[in-house]
């Protein structure tokens, strides 16, 4: 039987979900709801590690996150185009997991893949719906067209003014031990013969959960993610609100 998820989170790089919105993910999961995470490139171009160690990482993050699926496109790191080529194999899973929500990378960042990633993700969320870009099932099936109903960038190192803002009291535990499965890549308490990096140290582990302090304070929670919607959220009317927290 054909699995359709919930929730499609893309990253640029193993570890960017679970560094911007791993809580996110586990309170998810955590409810009962089918959550993927694809990755579109296998961090190879990463100063510490290799993909084959990022790859037994990852999939020991997507465990502690409780996710149902976790993909490696393979696309080139450090090398992300928006170009037919990688669109297509982006379209491909977006029809095959059929998700109802995506959370993408951040619109614009520090790294140049996770601003790249983010428009190749965009224009494949509405080439994924046209009748006449051709993909094929793992069959040989073709695939029928499909568009997610809502999409939101995660934050990562540069910040943004936040539409939402996810309350991940109950998850930051989890989160913070999916981070510590990149154990070449995060928290890093003795680097070894390997470099130092900008996230590797034990500083930018412990801002992480600075973050999400202050993003909580907003929420008047202890702990939430931001995201920004990329689309308008259209509501039929304002009931929706009774049952959510808000900070006054």
């Amino acid at each position: 039987m054909k699995l359709s998820l919930d929730v499609l989170a893309f990253g640029a790089h193993p570890d960017d979900i679970e560094i911007s919105c791993g809580g996110t993910i586990a309170s998810l999961t955590q409810k009962g709801k089918k959550v993927g995470i694809i990755d579109l490139t296998k961090g190879e171009m990463g100063t510490r590690g290799s993909s084959e160690i990022r790859k037994s990482e990852a999939e020991e993050a997507a465990r502690i996150l409780g996710v149902s699926v976790r993909e490696n496109l393979g696309l080139p790191d450090t090398l992300l185009q928006n170009t037919r080529e990688y669109q297509l194999p982006v379209i491909t899973i977006l029809r095959k997991y059929r998700p109802q929500i995506c959370l993408i990378n951040a619109p614009f960042d520090r790294h140049p893949d996770h601003g790249n990633a983010s428009q190749l993700l965009v224009d494949c969320l509405f080439l994924s719906g046209l009748q006449k870009i051709d993909t094929l099932e793992e069959d040989g099936s073709p695939q029928i067209p499909w568009r997610p109903s809502f999409v939101f960038h995660y934050m990562q190192d540069r910040t943004f003014t936040p539409d939402l803002l996810i309350d991940i009291t109950d998850t930051l535990d989890t989160k913070e031990k999916a981070l510590k499965a990149f154990k070449t890549q995060l928290n890093v308490q003795d680097p070894g013969d390997e470099p130092e990096t900008y996230i590797s140290g034990v500083s930018f582990f412990e801002g992480l959960r600075a973050r999400a302090r202050f993003y909580g304070h907003m929420a008047g929670v202890d702990f939430a993610e931001p995201f920004k919607a990329h689309h308008p959220i259209i509501l039929s009317d304002l009931s929706v609100f009774q049952d959510i927290k808000v900070r006054r």
